[in-house]
């Protein structure tokens, strides 16, 4: 079962600027974080863009969507920053799409070397296998139903509603 992932940004990819201390975007860490976790799953790798998801617009959204539709795979990993995945995973839901679609993203680049990111590529990874078609947002080794899931900004968790 070949997976597809689909990278669009987020916290996964940025890296810091030390003359500046701004958070930037160079190149996707996907192929490294797979290698470093030792991965053997079948993945087809590729990038949409690559933004903060602060940014991301109605149009980029569509543009997952159709990549999604026109997608030969049936299970797909979507790399996402965290502050608007859940509003991405509702637009893939209402396109009634029938795939295995799960969303993931890291607080913490992985750059600095403490990300979240890497548990959660592994994670998102074992659901899309696993789950049945749907939408889903896999975050700290838990997934949620697009759905049933907020962003609790105060503790910096993903959690159901």
């Amino acid at each position: 079962m070949a997976i597809r992932i689909f990278i669009t940004g987020g916290t996964f990819d940025k890296e810091y600027n030390e003359l500046n201390g701004k958070l930037f975007f160079k190149d996707t860490h996907l192929h490294e974080m797979l290698k470093l976790g030792r991965s053997r799953v079948d993945v087809d790798i590729r990038t949409l863009m690559m933004i903060d998801s602060l940014e991301m617009s109605d149009e980029d959204r569509n543009l997952i969507v159709q990549q999604c539709i026109k997608s030969d795979e049936d299970h797909i990993v979507i790399t996402h920053g965290t502050d608007t995945m859940v509003e991405t995973a509702t637009v893939l839901a209402k396109a009634t799409i029938k795939k295995t679609i799960v969303i993931t993203g890291a607080m913490i680049p992985y750059k600095f070397g403490s990300s979240d990111g890497l548990f959660n590529l592994g994670s998102a990874l074992a659901f899309v296998q696993t789950l049945p078609h749907g939408v889903y947002i896999a975050m700290n080794g838990k997934y949620f139903n697009w759905d049933n899931v907020r962003k609790n900004r105060a503790t910096a968790q993903f959690e159901e509603l």
